[in-house]
């Protein structure tokens, strides 16, 4: 890698807000970002949870700030921002990455706790993060935000449907803030991540008939690991992607091909 790939990777002086980050996708991306010189805010509802990956990033040298904060609470979500702006300054990176998938079966059986609890976290916590953190990349004179949505917006399998259709309008959420953060300097683009092994799809995993179904018609053959989505979310975040906007990277091993 030259000095000039080095220098556009380099997230030295950012500010990076990783929403989901106790374990999984969400925690992989905040040691990568960590490793690559950001600050990361690490934002779960699981306090203890979140020093554990705290400890780790700041073993290897980097500096980490743990927030309790439900997502899908918006007062939460503006007292986690008001934290990060007194503690570090401002926000230049926000990964949503927290999500919830409480209802899996039939789309008719589900229960209306599950409607809400699942658009109030994967939307309206992503919508109101972005928000906030948008406000603070105006001042900052720009920013990157990247919203982590799912193949499942693309094709949406059986019993997934609440799921698939809040992934659906995060691909919409991030199009539509990308036309109007443009003219600010902010980017705004998504991942669509498919089976990766996580406690998140542990169900999928776990359910012999859909895991076969998915891995025998993935070219690869196989699903995915948390590692395997960090250079899609780096690659965003960074300066590599300055003339990137409002596109949805799949990393799905060619399922939906």
């Amino acid at each position: 890698m030259g000095e000039s790939e080095r220098r556009e990777f380099d997230l030295s002086g950012k500010v990076a807000v990783v929403t989901g980050a106790s374990r999984g996708i969400g925690a992989t991306i905040a040691r990568a970002f960590s490793a690559h010189g950001a600050t990361v805010v690490l934002v779960s509802r699981k306090a203890e949870a979140l020093g554990e990956v705290a400890a780790a990033i700041e073993g290897a040298g980097g500096r980490a700030l743990p927030v309790a904060c439900n997502t899908g609470n918006p007062d939460e979500i503006a007292t986690l921002f008001e934290t990060v702006r007194s503690e570090l300054g401002g926000t230049d990176i926000l990964v949503n990455n927290a999500a919830t998938n409480p209802h899996f079966g039939p789309a008719a059986e589900a229960p209306s706790w599950a409607l809400d609890k699942t658009v109030d976290v994967n939307l309206k916590g992503y919508f109101v993060c972005c928000q906030h953190a948008a406000a603070s990349m105006m001042e900052r004179g720009g920013g990157s935000i990247v919203n982590v949505s799912s193949i499942a917006a693309l094709s949406p399998p059986p019993g997934q449907v609440i799921y698939a259709m809040t992934k659906a309008a995060v691909i919409a959420l991030t199009r539509g803030l990308a036309r109007e953060l443009g003219p600010h300097g902010i980017r705004v683009n998504a991942i669509a991540p498919g089976l990766v092994e996580t406690d998140f799809s542990r169900v999928l995993l776990e359910t012999e008939p859909i895991r076969q179904q998915i891995v025998g018609h993935t070219p690869l053959g196989r699903w995915g690991q948390p590692e395997e989505i960090v250079g899609a979310a780096l690659y965003l975040a960074s300066d590599l992607a300055s003339f990137t906007t409002g596109t949805v990277l799949v990393v799905d091993g060619g399922l939906t091909i």
